[in-house]
């Protein structure tokens, strides 16, 4: 049941059967109520005609025994004592009325007051007067010994005697009882049958729009399994949320395939340049342990220096992989500049000012040192640094006058581990690492780093950063 209830599907079936019932039996509850007030109002309308029709008849003089009551409708006629003067025939008892009595009493057509008039007076009687249906209730009534629920009206009506009467004549319900019944049955057997074909049908439809989802978490589960991150995961033809996942997975997919490329790639490139100094220095302490007089001391310490400068590089480059975030103290870059020119032949800073940035002022140092050791390796004899400002960014440039970089070239110097004078030793060369370090500190800043034409024919490479 929990595996059951585990699923989306099925969850979304649960989900809509509820939500459509829940809707039935308010819209049945609503559809009951309004029908059983509109036939009850019916029943009033027809009790309302018989008690009418009765209480015109007394107005006009008719006697109380010889009224018109309708069979179909019990009628009751009392005085203002609860006296029954008049009832419908078969009428064997009454409830609701509030008086009880089906018995009319004797010689109820006339007051004691009128017994000794003559005939003269005929002509001084006058046509009595009827009143509003004053009220409506609910009751029962056997009529011919078949009990059933009546709705009564009662009306007031004063007979040319001036005695004021009350009728009450009532309407079955038992129409409106068949009818709610009915009504009733038909939602009781139909609620069901229509809550099982949402639940199916809901069920069905989700089953085929989850059917994507499954292609592409077994496919997942495959491609964990074998760790190729080269496959992919099954593209729905269609444009909704599934396809966007499938797209999103596949490109997350990619990202990830070229990363753990460029991981493996970073590893095996940096073993093989950790390789030669360590090689090297390995040689010449071996030598120098059979030879001590053959030491050459100062390729050791070169070599040493150049290892420990490989190891600082590869150990900045995973801080900036792990995605550490640059501190936020101030500094000044164009004396920044001037700091990490000091000492190098043939650099000129020129500032117009002071030009703050935030960010790690270790890292950005680095980056500069970077960017002077490239110039210095490529320039015939000057490197220009110049800093300045310009809208919101802050602006360094760094030009030499060598020969600069082809346009092809551009951006593959900024990967790691590429040199593009293979013909110079690695001694001079370096490792490839400084312009792949320089630009992933200016992104990580907030910046950016370009290489383009210098004035005097060498490379510009020019950094960007956002101003304090």
């Amino acid at each position: 049941m929990k595996r059951l209830f585990g699923s989306v599907r099925a969850r979304a079936a649960l989900a809509a059967t509820l939500v459509v019932a829940v809707a039935l039996v308010a819209a049945g509850a609503v559809v009951l109520l309004t029908l059983r007030s509109n036939l009850t109002g019916q029943a009033d309308s027809e009790a309302d005609d018989a008690a009418r029709s009765v209480a015109t008849q007394i107005a006009q003089d008719v006697p109380y025994a010889d009224l018109d009551l309708d069979e179909d409708h019990p009628v009751q006629v009392v005085d203002a004592d609860r006296r029954v003067l008049a009832v419908s025939e078969g009428l064997e008892t009454i409830s609701g009325t509030g008086v009880r009595g089906v018995t009319p009493m004797t010689g109820g057509t006339e007051s004691p007051d009128d017994e000794g008039d003559d005939g003269d007076d005929a002509d001084d009687l006058r046509i009595g007067e009827l009143g509003d249906i004053s009220w409506h209730g609910q009751g029962w009534a056997t009529v011919d010994g078949e009990r059933t629920e009546y709705r009564f009206a009662r009306i007031e009506v004063t007979d040319p005697r001036d005695r004021t009467v009350l009728v009450h004549a009532g309407a079955s319900l038992e129409a409106e009882r068949d009818a709610v019944r009915t009504a009733s049955t038909v939602m009781l057997i139909g609620l069901p049958a229509l809550l099982a074909v949402v639940g199916s049908v809901t069920w069905l439809v989700t089953r085929r729009a989850l059917r994507p989802v499954e292609g592409i978490r077994r496919e997942m589960a495959e491609i964990t399994a074998s760790e190729d991150l080269s496959r992919r995961v099954p593209e729905p033809g269609t444009h909704d949320e599934v396809a966007r996942l499938a797209r999103t997975t596949n490109e997350t997919l990619s990202a990830l395939e070229t990363s753990v490329e460029r991981q493996r790639r970073f590893v095996a490139d940096a073993s093989h340049e950790l390789r030669s100094p360590i090689a090297s220095l390995r040689t010449q302490l071996e030598v120098a342990a059979a030879h001590p007089e053959f030491l050459d001391l100062d390729g050791a310490v070169e070599d040493t220096v150049r290892l420990q400068r490989l190891a600082a590089d590869l150990l900045l480059l995973a801080r900036l992989d792990a995605g550490e975030r640059p501190a936020g103290a101030r500094m000044d870059l164009a004396a920044l500049a001037g700091e990490e020119a000091e000492g190098r032949a043939g650099v000129v800073v020129r500032a117009d000012g002071p030009v703050e940035v935030t960010g790690s002022r270790g890292q950005l140092g680095r980056v500069l040192a970077n960017l002077l050791d490239n110039a210095a390796r490529h320039a015939r004899s000057a490197v220009t640094v110049t800093v300045r400002r310009e809208g919101e960014r802050a602006v360094l440039r760094v030009a030499d006058d060598g020969d600069g970089v082809a346009v092809a070239d551009r951006e593959r110097i900024f990967e790691r581990f590429v040199r593009l004078d293979e013909a110079r030793s690695r001694d001079d060369g370096g490792a490839g690492l400084g312009l792949a370090i320089a630009r992933d500190v200016a992104e990580r800043h907030g910046g950016t780093l370009t290489v383009g034409d210098a004035p005097a024919g060498g490379a510009l490479f020019e950094l960007r950063l956002p101003l304090a």
